[in-house]
């Protein structure tokens, strides 16, 4: 069974710092695109950054230059390192890779979606 769980969210004032991981874990064969996602009240889910298995990323514009994406391949492990936070980035961020896995025998692959962890950014 493969599993995504995420970590390190919380309360911070506006132009503080957070740092989000999520580790995977289970019978992985590789992972592809890792990314992070979030979802504020009554909005949609968007895509804040994403990063290949290459190191390539990309981010929304709404968060570039604020936030770096990075990514531990010995460990399964995509971090997302946010600065000057701003109280509109307030929203649950959750974790997304693509994985292929494996288990007696059979093996595939398949898009998965961390819990999510809550940000919250006081002005």
């Amino acid at each position: 069974q493969v599993q995504l769980v995420e970590s390190g969210g919380g309360l911070v004032q506006a132009g503080g710092s957070l740092r989000l991981s999520c580790a995977a874990s289970g019978s992985i064969l590789s992972i592809q695109t890792m990314a992070w996602y979030r979802q504020a009240p009554g909005k949609q889910r968007e895509l804040v950054a994403g990063i290949t298995s290459g190191g390539s990323t990309n981010y929304a514009d709404s968060v570039k230059g604020r936030f770096t994406i990075s990514r531990d391949n010995a460990k399964n492990t995509v971090y997302l390192q946010m600065n000057s936070l701003k109280p509109e980035d307030t929203a649950v961020y959750y974790c997304n890779a693509d994985i292929a896995a494996t288990t007696r025998g059979f093996q595939w692959s398949k898009n998965y979606w961390g819990q999510g962890t809550q940000v919250t950014v006081s002005s």
